[in-house]
């Protein structure tokens, strides 16, 4: 892990913060989202889409931070490309 990574993934853990934090300024600013009110069934269908990006987008920068990455999307989506050639 370098500190580079580790400043990178806290940025983006700090903005998906900030996405959550602020889904209604985003909300009022960038209008609704057209599939998010229609698949989400709710009154706040394009704030709860904001705040599930900016959710999302803790976990990647979190990830990213500690360097796990890597090994959360071999754990995740490893075997659905078929197994890793050994060296």
């Amino acid at each position: 892990m370098t500190f580079e990574k580790f400043i990178f993934g806290l940025i983006i853990a700090g903005i998906g913060y900030l996405v959550v934090w602020k889904s209604e300024w985003l909300f009022v600013n960038f209008g609704a989202i057209g599939f998010a009110e229609k698949h989400l069934q709710t009154s706040g269908g394009s704030r709860l889409f904001y705040k599930i990006i900016g959710f999302l987008l803790i976990i990647v920068g979190l990830l990213i931070a500690t360097d796990l990455i890597s090994a959360f999307f071999e754990a995740t989506l490893g075997n659905m490309f078929g197994p890793r050639q050994m060296k």
